[in-house]
């Protein structure tokens, strides 16, 4: 029987790591089903044997060409086939990408993330945005993109210019991925993933909660995550961002508590990663926020805008890192 280079491809991924651990998703079930102070308790446990939990890592995330995306994710107001009055727009001069990027690096940004609305980039995206991870590259940030399905090649061409980070999310459940997205595959998500690994890149990738899955399905999701081998470098944790115009406009609020555990459970399973919380901070009072950081997560994405959607500003978060006596990693 002839086995597919796609196939193949995730078999080798989903190998676990001779040190880590495979994670069953009824393993993960159980953890989520702790008592929830128990599970923190856990959590923050294991985040200090790894990492010194005052630091966080302070992500900067840009939209270089919004809107138009061909893809029907049922979360995002990017795409093509719903109507969220997103105009779209073509990609941003390198010099206000490059003013952008100073300006993140003079407030404490380490990193600069940029994303481009694509199914995947063609040929002469790449060369163009090769030339902008070059010019971010010389300011001394380190690079994150997040363009979409790559071709072969062009991994190994974003590296060349100076990319460290590929953002590509699994999004949710495997099992539930096509409730979610009917415009590409699971196995897609996963074959880009490998190119990425292949070429070098470290890898961002994780996923949003709140898409009104159950905890069955978010354990689905972290189990994916925990089983890549290697395990991700950089783990986003978004909560749905709801946006008028959008399937999932309407989805049921995820209790704040489900949240918590769900980057508790990330941490347990991920030790050595990066968990980041990401997309939907703006509805997350502070106390959510200083709860999720006890729980393991060492990193957010610092900026007024996350691509479309808002984010607290860079005031707010200051503020809050002052509260919780939090330091920018390598401050």
């Amino acid at each position: 029987m002839t086995v597919s280079p796609i196939a193949l491809r995730r078999k080798v991924e989903r190998k676990p790591h001779p040190t880590a651990r495979y994670w069953k998703k009824c393993d993960v079930e159980a953890l989520f089903a702790q008592p929830f102070l128990d599970l923190v308790y856990q959590a923050a446990e294991i985040h200090r044997a790894h990492f010194n939990p005052r630091e966080i890592q302070l992500s900067t995330l840009i939209s270089i060409k919004t809107g138009g995306c061909p893809e029907d994710c049922a979360y995002c107001p990017q795409s093509a086939h719903h109507n969220t009055g997103l105009e779209q727009e073509k990609i941003l001069d390198v010099d206000e990408i490059i003013e952008k990027a100073r300006i993140a690096q003079s407030r404490g940004a380490s990193r600069f993330c940029m994303g481009a609305a694509w199914r995947g980039p063609k040929p002469k995206d790449v060369e163009a945005v090769g030339k902008i991870i070059s010019a971010v590259k010389g300011l001394g940030l380190e690079t994150c993109g997040t363009f979409g399905i790559l071709e072969d090649g062009m991994a190994e061409d974003l590296k060349a210019a100076g990319l460290d980070y590929y953002n590509h999310n699994l999004d949710t459940d495997p099992e539930y991925y096509n409730d979610i997205i009917h415009t590409r595959l699971h196995e897609d998500r996963m074959d880009t993933l490998g190119k990425v690994r292949h070429a070098g890149l470290k890898v961002c990738c994780g996923g949003i909660v709140g898409m009104n899955e159950g905890r069955a399905e978010r354990a689905g999701l972290i189990a994916s995550l925990a089983n890549l081998d290697p395990q991700p470098e950089s783990v986003p944790i978004n909560q749905l961002v709801k946006v008028e115009g959008t399937p999932l406009a309407d989805a049921e609020d995820l209790d704040w508590t489900e949240f918590v555990r769900t980057i508790a459970v990330a941490r347990i399973t991920m030790p050595d990663s990066f968990v980041r919380l990401s997309a939907g901070r703006t509805e997350m009072p502070e106390a959510m926020q200083a709860m999720c950081f006890l729980a393991g997560a060492n990193s957010i994405f610092y900026g007024d805008k996350l691509l479309t959607t808002e984010n607290p500003d860079e005031d707010g978060d200051r503020l809050l890192m002052a509260k919780l006596d939090l330091l920018p990693l390598g401050a």
